[in-house]
C-alpha cells in the first residue's frame, strides 16, 4: 500500500515537472480554498531580501521668502530642503508622526534625472492620503508604526531632490521626505542566469536569456486550467495529492490510496492518474474529460461538480501578475494574513503617482509603492488588493491569495467585505486608456462573481468611520464604486470615475449577464 502511494505521488510529480509553467498545479496556499477548508493564517518563510532602499530625510524650516525655493513667495512657516545630491531613487513622498493629523497645504518637489542631470519642473504631491489606509478599529489601523503620509509620486530614476511644504494652518510635526529606490526585481536580476528548457524530444537544453535595458517583462499567473482538460485534471490531482501528503485530508487518504479508485477514472481516459483517496477522487472527477466511451459506460456515475463550480455568473479568471512576478520583497511585510468574511463591492482608486511611467516600469512603481506603504507609512502590507497599469495588466496586491477575501487598507471605513483596485496613475484631468476600463471589468467579473455579486447591482456595507458616514451606519454603494463614494476625496480622479458605469456594464457581460 505504501509503495503504491509513493509510486503514485512520484508519477504525479514527474508529470507536473513535464508540463509548461502555466499548467503547474495551484500553490498549496490556494488548495484549502478549493476544498472549502479555512484559509491558512500563516505565510510562507520570507524570501531572501531583495534590492531596494528608502532614504528618510527630516525637513527643515525655510525661513522667510526664499527665492530659491519659492520664487519670491512667502515661505514663513514652510519646511523643505534645498537642492542636494542623494542616492538614486524613483519615488517620493512625505510622512509625519501623527497618522490622524492632516496636512492641509501644498507639497512640491523637483528632482534631477539620473540619466541626463536635468532638473524637472516643480511637481505637486497629492496631500490628501488619510482616506487611504486600514480601518481604525483594526489591529493594522491602530498600529504603533503608523505615520501620516502624502500619496507617493513616481519621478523615475533620480539622484537629486528639492522640496517645499507649505501649510494653510500650520504643519504636522515630524515631517520627513521619503525617497524610495525600488531596486531591481528578482526576475530582472535572474534574467542573465542559464535556464533549463525542455526540447521537443524530451531532452533538456541550457539556454541563456539576457536582460535588456528595460525591466524584465512581468510574469503573469495564467488562468487555471479548464475542467475536462488533461491540464485541469493534472492540476486537481497534483494539488489534492500534495494536500494529502500534508495531512490536510486526514490519515484516511493514505489508507484509501490502494482501494481501487483508479477504476472509476479509467473510463475518462485518465488511467495514468495516481491512486487517490475517496475524498480526493470525488473532487477530481469533475475535472476529467467526458469521452464517448465514458458516456456509454453504465457502471460509471455521471460526475457531479462541486458546489463552487456550479455557481452562475462567474467571469473567467483574467491573467494576474503575481507578487513574485513584480518582485515584492516578502521579508518586509507582516507575516500573517487577515481575511474579511466576503467581497460585496469593489472600490476603484487611482494611485496618484502620476502618469510618467512606462508599462515596463510598472513593477518598479509597484515595488516603490509597496515600500512606501510598509516602511514609510507603517502599513502591514501593500494597501490595495489589486493594481492595474495603464496597459491593462493586472497585478496581485496585498498578499493572502487573489481568490481569497483579503482585508486591505484602501478605503478608510469600508475595507471590510470589499476589495480595492488601484489604477497606476493620476486621472483627475487625464482620461484612463480603454485597456484600464477593460481590465477593471474583467477582474471584477471574476472576483465579484466568486461571491455571487452582480456588478450592476447595489451593495450594502457598514461604515467603520470616516468623513462621509458615521461608524456603524449602513451605506448603499454600487457593486463597482469609486473611492469618492465612501470618502470625501477626488480619488479615483474625475476622468476615471466617469468610466465606472462602462466598467459595470462590461463586467456584467463578462459574467454572462444580459
Amino acid at each position: 500500500m505504501r509503495a503504491s502511494l509513493a509510486s503514485s505521488i512520484a508519477v504525479t510529480c514527474a508529470a507536473v515537472l513535464a508540463l509548461p509553467v502555466s499548467f503547474v498545479a495551484p500553490a498549496a496556499a490556494a488548495v484549502p480554498s478549493a476544498l472549502g477548508l479555512p484559509p491558512t493564517s500563516t505565510a510562507q518563510p520570507p524570501a531572501p531580501e531583495l534590492p531596494g532602499a528608502t532614504q528618510s530625510l527630516p525637513l527643515e524650516p525655510l525661513g522667510g521668502a526664499d527665492r530659491a525655493l519659492g520664487g519670491g513667495a512667502d515661505d514663513s512657516g514652510a519646511q523643505g530642503l534645498a537642492r542636494r545630491d542623494v542616492r538614486p531613487f524613483s519615488l517620493v513622498g512625505v510622512v509625519w508622526d501623527d497618522p490622524t493629523a492632516a496636512l492641509h497645504g501644498t507639497v512640491q518637489v523637483r528632482t534631477r534625472s539620473a540619466a541626463d542631470g536635468v532638473w524637472s519642473e516643480w511637481q505637486d504631491v497629492e496631500t490628501h492620503n488619510e482616506e487611504h489606509g486600514a480601518d481604525p478599529d483594526t489591529a493594522e489601523g491602530a498600529g504603533r508604526a503608523l505615520k501620516g503620509s502624502t500619496a507617493p509620486l513616481w519621478v523615475g530614476a533620480s539622484d537629486g531632490v528639492e522640496i517645499r511644504v507649505r501649510g494653510e494652518e500650520g504643519l504636522p510635526a515630524g515631517l520627513r521626505l521619503e525617497l524610495v529606490d525600488p531596486g531591481e526585481s528578482r526576475e530582472a536580476t535572474e534574467a542573465t542566469a542559464p535556464t533549463t528548457t525542455a526540447s521537443t524530444n524530451g531532452s533538456t537544453a541550457a539556454t541563456t536569456t539576457h536582460a535588456s535595458t528595460s525591466e524584465a517583462a512581468p510574469r503573469a499567473a495564467a488562468a487555471p486550467p479548464a475542467p475536462g482538460t488533461p491540464a485541469g485534471l493534472l492540476a486537481a490531482s497534483a494539488s489534492l495529492t500534495a494536500l494529502g501528503s500534508l495531512g490536510a485530508l486526514g490519515p484516511s487518504a493514505a489508507e484509501a490510496a490502494a482501494s481501487g479508485v483508479n477504476s472509476r477514472l479509467a473510463p475518462y481516459g485518465a488511467s495514468w492518474i495516481p491512486a487517490l483517496s475517496k475524498e480526493a477522487t470525488e473532487l477530481t472527477i469533475p475535472y476529467l474529460p467526458r469521452t464517448q466511451e465514458a458516456a456509454k459506460a453504465p457502471s460509471v456515475q455521471a460526475p457531479v461538480r462541486p458546489a463552487a463550480a456550479a455557481k452562475p455568473y462567474i467571469g473567467p479568471r483574467p491573467k494576474i501578475i503575481t507578487r513574485k512576478g513584480w518582485g515584492a520583497d516578502e521579508s518586509i511585510r507582516e507575516k500573517g494574513f487577515v481575511y474579511t468574511k466576503s467581497i460585496k463591492a469593489a472600490f476603484v482608486h487611482h494611485s496618484a503617482t502620476g502618469n510618467n511611467y512606462t508599462c515596463a516600469q510598472a513593477p518598479s512603481v509597484l515595488r516603490s509603492i509597496y515600500r512606501y506603504h510598509v516602511q514609510s507609512s507603517g502599513w502591514r502590507d501593500f494597501g490595495y488588493n489589486f493594481a492595474v497599469d495603464k496597459c491593462g495588466n493586472i497585478y496581485e496586491g496585498r498578499a493572502g491569495g487573489v481568490a481569497q477575501p483579503v482585508l486591505g487598507a484602501h478605503t478608510l471605513g469600508f475595507n471590510t467585505n470589499s476589495m480595492g483596485i488601484a489604477v497606476l496613475g493620476t486621472f483627475t484631468k487625464s482620461a484612463p486608456p480603454a485597456a484600464v476600463v477593460t481590465a477593471v471589468a474583467r477582474l471584477t467579473a471574476w472576483k465579484l462573481g466568486l461571491h455571487g455579486v452582480n456588478p450592476k447591482a447595489a451593495a450594502y456595507l457598514v461604515s467603520g468611520g470616516g468623513n462621509l458616514y458615521k461608524k456603524g451606519s449602513t451605506v448603499k454603494f454600487n457593486a463597482i464604486a469609486g473611492h469618492r463614494d465612501g470618502f470625501a476625496t477626488e480619488c479615483p480622479g474625475a476622468r476615471l470615475y466617469g468610466k465606472l458605469g462602462t466598467a459595470r456594464t462590461s463586467s456584467a457581460k463578462y459574467q454572462g449577464r444580459s
